[in-house]
């Protein structure tokens, strides 16, 4: 008996379920646009929410590229600087290191002034362009007035050494 009232309720239970399907009436179509609409709607955000989430994963990985980026642009530059101070320093040691030859060599004194070799030695070194026209300057000024050697001595010390 009591499989009997089990299959009798789900019987009634179907029954009543199928009765209410086909009883139901079809959506009108302001129903059918506002289901659609929400549909849209739903589709719309889950867009927005992708888009977001992509363009926020766009800007972290741009902000991480341009801190590394702006990182070895300084480190690029620190190391320049001290390459062009390293250079600086072995330029001005590099025109001390030939004043103080012609010093001991006896080519620059106060008595004895060899213009050929020292305008020589010059054109030969490694110094900057500017500083070997400076020097001959320096140089051809004592050849054309020798009482001035004493200052002109001190001129071209202060130049060849970086002062």
């Amino acid at each position: 008996m009591s499989r009997t009232i089990i299959l009798a309720v789900v019987i009634i239970a179907a029954g009543a379920g199928i009765y209410f399907y086909t009883t139901q009436p079809d959506p009108t179509p302001a129903e059918q646009l506002q289901s659609a609409a929400e549909d849209a709607s739903e589709a719309v955000s889950e867009a927005a929410n992708s888009v977001t989430e992509q363009a926020s994963e766009a800007a972290s990985s741009i902000s991480e590229q341009a801190s590394d980026a702006a990182e070895q642009a300084g480190q690029t530059a620190t190391d320049l600087a001290d390459q062009a101070g390293d250079q600086v320093a072995a330029l001005a040691t590099q025109g001390q290191d030939l004043l103080n030859s012609w010093i001991e060599d006896g080519k620059l004194t106060l008595d004895n002034f060899d213009y050929d070799t020292l305008v020589a030695s010059v054109q030969e070194s490694d110094l900057a362009q500017n500083l070997k026209t400076q020097a001959i300057q320096i140089l051809d000024d004592i050849k054309a007035s020798p009482e001035t050697i004493a200052t002109k001595i001190q001129e071209l010390s202060n130049l060849l050494s970086g002062q």
